[in-house]
């Protein structure tokens, strides 16, 4: 059965209104693995206390989702080609659901990460689900507002998710936030059985498999040397086998994409001028966007001593701020604004992280929250231009493949900037406590935190050299 005779068949059946019970039933999946991969971050202190790890141990809970998720988007096209997408989704959304158990039952710290890799990888497949049933069940002229439900379904998850997670982990346990999400799950699991398409797909579809191994195996190994190296040391082999082999297996996932027959990564595109600058900055807005809400909570808790419901209800504000921002961004990216509108977010979040640097565990909270609404539209300012700058670079075809990389781009930035980030607050913590002077550890706290804030600022203030690099080619283009 082909896929579009399975989606009329959907629509004689249930009527006109079948395109809203099919936009439910993703956007359930959607909002929960969404909503999971933001929620432990304000758990981080109590499960570091549960497990008597350090942050530089602690941040796998995040990067550990961010870099399986990448996989996961890159196996969701093939996966639907070969499954169809009820299978696809129903089978992504029962491992998510047995991972989330998993993890919220664990107890060893490595079985708790392994749990969020699995959750990261199937939300990979789970979340551009939403995105290919509205293009299935929504006319042309009818998109635009199905996307707007869809991107505001995005944004809610992390915009409550701080504030839910603070008021379980006060109330119940850390392991509550891994179980929050499941009736939603199976609710959406349930609802996919019945409304989501079910053609068979194709056995010719082909993966290229090579290209997963070496992407993961590339990117554990260079996120695990850069965790592992203050710990153990540049001495240590472990660590030198993955400062060598890390890259090394990146190196060859990109020169095995060159020569794939169907490529994971489509290198061709980046030869459309200003395509690469738009992808850099893809990557550093991932960085930003996922090292701050990882860095903010444990902020207001390590170095501001608030409870995780204060907490989580402190960057509350900053999630509305963004989800208000954000349809903004998207009307003012649809016209030639898009480059300014990209520089002002960029301006924005470096002016917050200077400011959340120069704040301290005395400073009042309105200022705290002031300071990451601030970064926080900074971030909802960038990301819907980005995007469409990127992609109007390119043409046709080639503009699916290109939204891939992009996104590709931004769940790896993530990954990195939070690995990176928590490190380096780690590495200046230490430093802090053993330099033989009095130091209290909140100020050995709000030290590294604020190492990490300028970290972020330096990497925003060099985003503006591809930012100018893409600024030129749409200016040839349009010559």
């Amino acid at each position: 059965m082909s896929e579009a005779f399975a989606v009329d068949r959907l629509f004689a059946r249930h009527g006109p209104a079948y395109r809203w019970y099919a936009t439910v039933t993703v956007m359930l999946g959607t909002l929960s693995v969404v909503l999971a991969s933001t929620i432990i971050n304000v758990a981080v202190p109590a499960i570091m206390a549960r497990f008597a790890v350090a942050q530089d141990q602690a941040q796998w809970l995040v990067t550990a989702f961010l870099a399986a998720m990448t996989v996961g988007m890159l196996l969701n096209a093939w996966a639907i080609a070969r499954l169809g997408s009820r299978r696809a989704f129903t089978l992504a959304m029962s491992v998510f659901i047995a991972a989330s158990l998993v993890g919220g039952l664990s107890r060893h710290f490595p079985v708790l990460v392994a749990a969020r890799a699995v959750q990261g990888l199937t939300a990979g497949m789970i979340q551009p689900h939403a995105l290919i049933v509205i293009f299935q069940v929504f006319p042309v002229a009818r998109r635009g507002q199905a996307m707007g439900i869809y991107g505001m379904g995005v944004i809610l998850g992390p915009a409550v998710s701080p504030a839910l997670g603070g008021v379980l982990v006060d109330a119940i346990s850390w392991r509550a936030t891994f179980f929050v999400v499941l009736p939603a799950c199976v609710l959406a699991l349930g609802m996919a059985r019945r409304f989501l398409p079910a053609h068979g797909g194709t056995a010719r579809s082909r993966l290229d498999w090579p290209g997963v191994v070496l992407l993961a195996a590339g990117m554990v190994a260079t996120l695990w040397m850069l965790a592992a190296l203050q710990r153990r040391g540049p001495g240590d082999a472990l660590v030198l086998a993955g400062m060598v082999g890390g890259p090394l297996l990146l190196v060859a996932f990109v020169l095995r994409q060159r020569r794939a027959a169907e490529p994971l990564f489509d290198l061709a595109l980046f030869r459309a001028p200003g395509f690469g600058a738009g992808f850099a900055l893809s990557i550093v807005m991932g960085a930003g966007l996922f090292a701050t809400t990882y860095l903010t909570p444990l902020y207001f808790q390590q170095a501001a001593h608030m409870s995780p419901t204060a907490a989580g209800f402190m960057l509350l504000p900053a999630g509305i701020a963004m989800a208000l921002v954000f349809p903004l961004a998207g009307h003012l990216s649809d016209g030639r604004a898009s480059i300014a509108v990209i520089a002002t977010g960029l301006g924005l979040f470096i002016g917050a992280t200077v400011l959340l640097v120069a704040s301290s565990g005395t400073t009042a909270a309105v200022w705290l929250i002031a300071w990451a609404a601030l970064a926080r539209v900074g971030i909802g300012a960038m990301m819907p231009p980005v995007t469409t700058a990127s992609l109007r670079l390119l043409e046709g075809a080639a503009m699916d493949r290109g939204s891939g990389i992009i996104n590709f781009g931004r769940q790896f930035g993530g990954a990195l900037g939070v690995n990176l980030c928590a490190v380096l607050a780690q590495y200046v913590n230490d430093a802090q406590l053993h330099a033989g002077t009095a130091v209290s550890r909140a100020a050995a706290h709000e030290a590294g935190f604020d190492a990490a804030f300028w970290a972020l600022a330096g990497l925003f203030a060099l985003a503006f050299w591809p930012l100018a690099h893409m600024r030129r080619s749409r200016r040839r283009d349009a010559g």
